[in-house]
């Protein structure tokens, strides 16, 4: 009995708790002690009491315009109209909402709070079932809001110009600042402790209301906050010379007093702030504060620390708009700069994105991506003409990708690889063939055979007519024939490419590349062949052009397939590759056996498959059959070309 009734009472106690989350989640987590507010707050969050899963950017502007507000699209925050505590008449509060946490914050009564507590007040008590109902929510949020007070400073202050001109040039020569600072603590109100050990600087909102203060020590040069968590001032100087100039702008955000106090005197044309806790926290009610600015430099510390925060704070205020003052011993703080002698202008021009070059963002993407959509025929890249299968799979031949070959010995790679490469130069793809296993007149007779669909040597008469229309295509051979160093080769391709723009490089093979001089005798094959193939992947994504290398296989037993683990060397040429294409060669093996192409690995689209080889000796051509009529009438439109 005793076992019932603790158990209903527990039951109560739970549904207790629960309503009483849902209707102020805030309140509930401000009671929790802080060592298990984290806790709560996650069960809270999986609950949806909390942070509601269904927040979203769109969402709450939808919402905020069409309770017919104003809503402006900030950096980090979007900023309204506040629908409770706004007077009836011309005086009109604003809210900021963060765009990635949901919260809002009201600097008009200085209060943080969850979108969900005042969403219903956009709605105008659509989600509420009666009038008594929104005036009992409003009165709540009313209440827990509570009232706006001014930070005041302790007694026993003085202002900054009641300081003996004297002293005050001698405190700022103790600290290491130049004398035109006085001027600064001024303008900022700053108050200084009777025994002119320390320095009281006001911490303002964004309704310059202030809200808290910075003590500076003179003696250790240590400062304290006040107060010690989630301030939501900042200090923040404004260069008389800038005016309201485009300058106006952009920003310098540093740490500590020091720095501040020394870029404000330093005639440089950016609004100065310093944050509240340094290293500490940034909190969302500072956010605010910084929405009018274009362009955001971090200087912080010179120090593994200082980036890490940069990156961290970054995120928060708006990555695109940032720079950071990478930390380094030539890029000191600017109090460090000035102790030094070095040039803070010079640094500051030194400022580079947060946003790696090599990084970006789905925003930047988005017309690239529609792009693409518009013209997915292009994007697919070329399609052969003589291998429509092979299109079909592959979807076409582009650019930025690099395809290995592989196969067994005598299975014609390089006369497959030869027909390839001449449907796309007959496509205007500009080639650039290096042959290091056959010499370039054996390659150029072979290509010229295809191009022609017959044996010329028994009708030489067509030879010249031939020959004009190959000098033609975009096609170019390099000298090199056998063994070659990786590095005398890479420097004829980017001499090519960069003089002739090559879109196609081909290497027949690799193995060529891998060296037997004494030194290459020392280094272990498979570590060569992975720097080769390193070299072209870059080069292929770098340069923008495509590369197709041709590997020979290890030896592998005849009756077995080859497959992407059969290409020679460690598995760096399978997985960097974005096409893998295999010649599967069953003639030597079984009675009905054949040839056929396998698609073992293609990256832009997946698919995968065979295509059969049927072998023309006369034309030396792998192309599929199609109708007499259509193939006469390509060699003539390729004479006449």
């Amino acid at each position: 009995m005793l076992k019932t009734l603790y158990t209903r009472l527990l039951s109560r106690r739970r549904s207790a708790i629960l309503n009483s989350r849902q209707r102020n989640p805030i309140a509930i987590s401000e009671g929790i002690p802080g060592n298990l507010r984290s806790n709560f707050c996650i069960s809270a969050v999986e609950s949806g009491s909390l942070l509601s899963a269904t927040i979203s950017v769109p969402n709450i502007k939808r919402v905020i315009k069409n309770s017919g507000l104003e809503c402006e699209d900030g950096f980090s925050c979007i900023r309204t109209v506040c629908p409770v505590c706004t007077d009836k008449g011309d005086h009109r509060e604003s809210i900021y909402i963060n765009k990635i946490t949901g919260n809002f914050t009201c600097p008009a009564c200085q209060h943080l709070g969850n979108w969900n507590t005042i969403e219903k007040f956009f709605l105008n008590g659509k989600t509420v079932r009666n009038t008594k109902e929104m005036g009992r929510f409003r009165e709540n949020f009313l209440n827990s809001k509570g009232k706006k007070t001014e930070v005041s400073f302790p007694d026993g202050l003085n202002p900054t110009n009641a300081v003996n001109s004297a002293q005050m040039k001698s405190l700022l020569e103790d600290i290491g600042l130049p004398t035109e600072v006085e001027t600064i603590l001024m303008s900022q109100g700053a108050q200084i402790s009777s025994n002119l050990n320390e320095i009281f600087l006001p911490l303002r909102d964004v309704t310059e209301t202030v809200v808290g203060y910075k003590v500076f020590s003179v003696e250790n040069h240590s400062e304290r906050t006040i107060p010690d968590n989630n301030c939501s001032g900042v200090l923040m100087h404004k260069p008389t010379t800038i005016g309201n100039r485009k300058d106006s702008q952009n920003a310098i955000l540093v740490l500590n007093i020091l720095d501040f106090l020394t870029l404000a005197v330093s005639k440089i044309n950016y609004v100065i702030i310093c944050l509240p806790h340094g290293l500490k926290s940034l909190p969302q009610q500072c956010l605010p504060v910084m929405e009018r600015f274009q362009k955001l430099v971090l200087w912080f510390n010179h120090d593994s620390a200082g980036w890490d925060t940069a990156r961290h704070f970054a995120k928060k205020l708006e990555e695109k708009r940032c720079l950071f003052v990478r930390p380094t011993e030539a890029h000191p703080t600017p109090f460090c700069a000035l102790c030094h002698g070095l040039d803070l202008k010079g640094i500051l021009s030194k400022a580079e994105p947060v946003l790696h070059k090599a990084i970006t963002t789905f925003s930047a993407l988005r017309q690239d991506v529609l792009s693409d959509l518009q013209n997915i025929d292009k994007v697919q890249g070329v399609k052969w003409k003589r291998y429509p299968t092979l299109s079909k799979l592959l979807k076409g031949h582009r650019k930025g990708e690099l395809t290995v070959l592989t196969g067994p010995t005598g299975c014609g790679k390089t006369t497959f690889m030869s027909e390839y490469s001449l449907d796309l130069a007959l496509q205007g793809v500009t080639t650039l063939w290096g042959s290091f296993e056959i010499r370039n007149t054996r390659l150029a007779s072979t290509l010229l055979r295809q191009l022609a669909g017959q044996r010329l040597d028994e009708n030489l008469s067509a030879f010249d007519a031939w020959a004009d229309a190959f000098e033609k295509l975009p096609m170019y051979f390099m000298t090199f024939h056998g063994q070659q160093p990786i590095k005398v080769v890479m420097e004829a391709i980017e001499h090519a490419q960069y003089v002739h723009d090559i879109h196609h490089v081909i290497i027949d093979n690799v193995q060529f590349m891998m060296g037997t001089s004494e030194e290459n005798r020392q280094v272990d094959r498979f570590w060569r062949q992975d720097a080769i193939i390193t070299a072209f992947r870059t080069f292929a994504t770098r340069k923008n052009s495509h590369v197709t290398l041709v590997i020979h296989p290890r030896k592998e037993r005849d009756a077995e397939d080859l497959t992407t683990s059969s290409i020679f060397g460690s598995a760096k040429a399978s997985q960097e590759a974005d096409n893998v294409l295999i010649i599967q060669d069953k003639r030597l093996t079984s009675i009905r056996g054949k040839k056929y192409l396998q698609v073992a690995k293609n990256r832009f689209s997946g698919d995968l498959g065979v295509m059969p080889l049927e072998f023309d000796k006369e034309a030396l051509s792998y192309a599929q059959k199609k109708k007499k009529a259509a193939e006469e009438k390509d060699r003539d439109e390729a004479i006449r070309d």
